[in-house]
């Protein structure tokens, strides 16, 4: 996290194409040789910041408190998790804008978001009670012990996981190309929870 938190305030200070990963590693404290082991790229470097913001997301919809349906606990999550760390989003953003000019740091930005996304419909299996291990168990309890595959994940669910991923995706991004400041109506919390409003009459719930 300090070599990704180096390569943003670089990225940000010197521009992306200026800033070399013998740069990041130098400002870092570490040999490039160091810097090469964590990440291939310089681009990569900044890869930690966003899965941060990512796990940070879906730690508050796993901590929303349970009595919240699940569409109140995406609710309750966005205003916790896109108000937190001011200085990171600012981070966040600039790092966005530079990766609308390149391809190689938007490539790191939607691995972030799938990765994201597949954390995220872990915590809606738990929340919905529709966890894996325990519909292996009763599958196996079913036929007498014997070992039964994993039921699929329900299609409703992974839909409820990429929906809420996309709304939420799109309400960072639609902030940080604007100069909005992180906190207000047109902050990212105001604008993913917009966007998660707008799903109307979704159906959160497996069937």
């Amino acid at each position: 996290m300090d070599i990704a938190r180096t390569a943003a305030a670089l990225f940000v200070a010197d521009g992306l194409r200026a800033t070399r990963a013998e740069d990041i590693a130098r400002a870092a404290g570490v040999a490039p040789r160091t810097f090469y082991r964590y990440f291939p790229t310089k681009e990569e470097a900044v890869a930690p910041l966003f899965a941060a913001g990512a796990q940070m997301w879906a730690e508050a919809v796993r901590s929303a408190p349970a009595d919240l349906s699940v569409p109140d606990a995406l609710r309750h999550a966005v205003a916790e998790a896109l108000t937190a760390n001011a200085e990171s989003l600012e981070w966040i953003r600039s790092l966005l804008r530079m990766a609308a000019e390149s391809p190689a740091l938007q490539a790191v930005w939607g691995s972030a978001c799938h990765a994201s996304e597949a954390t995220l419909l872990a915590v809606l299996e738990e929340r919905v009670g529709e966890r894996a291990e325990e519909r292996a168990g009763e599958r196996a309890a079913e036929a007498g012990g014997a070992d039964a595959p994993l039921t699929p994940v329900p299609l409703a669910l992974r839909m409820a996981a990429g929906v809420a991923s996309t709304a939420v995706r799109v309400g960072v991004e639609t902030w940080a190309a604007s100069d909005a400041p992180a906190a207000g109506e047109l902050g990212p919390a105001a604008l993913a929870t917009r966007c998660l409003a707008s799903l109307g009459d979704f159906s959160w719930a497996p069937t």
